[in-house]
């Protein structure tokens, strides 16, 4: 289905859909452990472990009971891994507060800054992540991404797919919910999205959605998708009317 034609603020996902995480937080990891590696005196089976965590190292966004930060959630994470591979001491708290940092640094998808300053010539474009307040500038500014607003989940003290978060974003850039739309690589944050009133458009990136577009499509909460390779952000430009 279109796009609602009031639509004036679009709201971006970050992680996944507007930067790169996979390759920036892998590559920090790999090389800490083997500098660590190289310096501790670990059993074969332990550095085996080690370097199987490193490929698959995928940090869960835990929606616990109480808030904390991102930042916060990666470390307590990377820590809770290295527990269970009976890694503790392998690196130093500096360095593991260092790691956490790589996640402050990652690059944006080739299509995400033209993509973006084309958007903004129509519309404001606001980051919504999960992300805490700082983790979302020094993104900003390590990507010059040109983005017109930042909107963190850390405000609401609540996580996306909280209606707080979406409505809250609304809220605090004075739209109505049907005056927003969502873009993002992740259809159960689209659902919350359309949920609260928003408009939804999906962009496919390489990793990021195990669901099936198909059905999101089916149950209408999906209004707009961007295949991988067809240009992400640029294309949403051109869908929605916005030309180079």
């Amino acid at each position: 289905m279109p796009l609602n034609a009031q639509t004036k603020v679009l709201f971006f996902d970050i992680f996944g859909t507007t930067v790169q995480w996979r390759t920036s937080v892998t590559k920090a990891l790999q090389e800490a452990s083997a500098k660590a590696l190289s310096e501790t005196s670990l059993p074969g089976d332990v550095r085996a472990a080690y370097s199987r965590f490193t490929r698959s190292y995928d940090p869960a966004q835990s929606r616990g009971r109480s808030f904390v930060s991102i930042d916060q959630h990666h470390y307590d994470a990377l820590v809770e891994i290295l527990c269970q591979r009976q890694l503790e001491g392998l690196f130093p708290e500096a360095q593991l507060r260092a790691l956490v940092l790589s996640w402050h640094g990652l690059d944006p998808w080739d299509d995400t800054v033209p993509g973006l300053a084309l958007l903004g010539r129509q519309f404001r474009t606001a980051a919504l992540s999960n992300a805490n307040v700082s983790l979302l500038e020094d993104l900003v500014r390590h990507g010059s991404l040109p983005f017109t607003d930042l909107v963190s989940a850390e405000t609401f003290a609540a996580y996306k797919p909280s209606p707080r978060v979406y409505l809250g974003a609304a809220g605090k850039l004075g739209f109505q919910p049907g005056e927003c739309a969502l873009v993002a690589a992740h259809l159960d944050d689209l659902r919350g999205a359309k949920e609260c009133g928003f408009g939804t458009i999906y962009v496919e990136r390489v990793g990021e959605e195990k669901l099936k577009l198909e059905d999101a499509v089916e149950e209408e909460y999906v209004d707009l998708s961007v295949e991988f390779g067809s240009g992400g952000f640029v294309e949403i430009a051109r869908l929605l009317g916005v030309h180079e």
